[in-house]
């Protein structure tokens, strides 16, 4: 136990003693353990993407088994996947790692303009599994948007009052955005304070970049003077917009890239003051000793920035 997870947790005021127990666990466990940092091993793609497209990299990820072991192995402070790839593993690895049961998928063999996943576990489900937390994706700018913020919102009030802490993909995407608007550096701290005010126990979004996509939020950031030239400065930025830091917020890996361009960017959202990392593709897509060097370099980032 240590003060600043003991901070961290005093941040989080209206909750069960269950999801308290929850979020100090994942922060107890792990080689970051008790830094208050995170850095978590996600393995959705095989349902968002396709078999081939996410494990032919490395053959050894079609196995289930494989992506505890990998977690396992690096000391991640949890392991997140959809229902199938955690029942395939849940009697052997039991209580040895904080689980994240993923609740809404889609998949890429149909891909809307307006994109919706559908709910594909349930919160009986992750107690069944002895999860830590549920995990669930929303897609603000999309014009279904409000049917997920309600899904969400029924979810969170039964997770949590089953003691389950609620981890939020607040991944913008849809009709009403650009292609580079999904990342823009308004649009991701607008994703984190909406996924903040559903109630989001820790918060994923994506690295964010230097443009803006509504003219009015750029009135803003100009007459403000907000400064967003540098990945640290946007990190930072999108933390403060997440209750001015108050809640958790952790970046993912995004698309598979070369080492390291993968530390360059994980230095950048440390120095910022990123609680942490998700990486999937760029872990589990590797051979297990290349995933495992590159797992420790981003937890010693992590561990060194303030």
């Amino acid at each position: 136990m240590t003060s600043r997870v003991d901070e961290i947790l005093s941040w989080y005021e209206s909750d069960h003693p269950g999801v308290l127990k929850n979020l100090r666990w994942m922060m107890d466990t792990g080689a970051l353990a008790g830094t208050g940092k995170f850095v978590i091993l996600p393995v959705d793609q095989g349902f968002e993407h396709g078999p081939a497209r996410t494990f032919a990299k490395n053959p050894s990820g079609y196995d289930p088994h494989y992506h505890f072991q990998l977690a396992l192995k690096a000391g991640c402070n949890a392991y997140a996947a959809p229902l199938g790839f955690l029942e395939a593993g849940a009697r052997t690895y039991a209580g040895q790692i904080p689980l994240i049961l993923k609740l809404n998928n889609s998949d890429s063999l149909y891909s809307p303009k307006n994109p919706k996943p559908a709910v594909t576990g349930s919160v009986q489900d992750a107690l069944r599994l002895g999860c830590a937390a549920i995990g669930f994706t929303i897609y603000p700018g999309s014009d279904l948007r409000d049917d997920m913020y309600q899904e969400l919102r029924e979810i969170s009030e039964e997770a949590k009052a089953c003691g389950l802490a609620v981890v939020v993909w607040s991944y913008p995407r849809g009709e009403g955005l650009s292609k580079k608007g999904e990342t823009a550096i308004d649009v991701c701290c607008y994703a984190a304070q909406i996924a903040a005010q559903l109630g989001a126990h820790i918060i994923k979004v994506k690295p964010p970049t230097d443009f803006i996509e509504q003219d009015a939020a750029r009135k803003v950031y100009e007459s403000e003077g907000i400064p967003i030239s540098t990945l640290a400065e946007r990190t930072k930025h999108v933390i403060q917009s997440s209750f001015n830091g108050r809640r958790i917020v952790i970046f993912s890996g995004g698309e598979a890239k070369g080492a390291d361009a993968v530390k360059e960017e994980i230095q950048g959202l440390a120095d910022g003051g990123s609680f942490g990392s998700i990486m999937g593709r760029n872990a589990f897509q590797r051979p297990m000793p290349e995933a495992l060097e590159l797992l420790k370099s981003i937890q010693d980032i992590h561990r060194a920035a303030k």
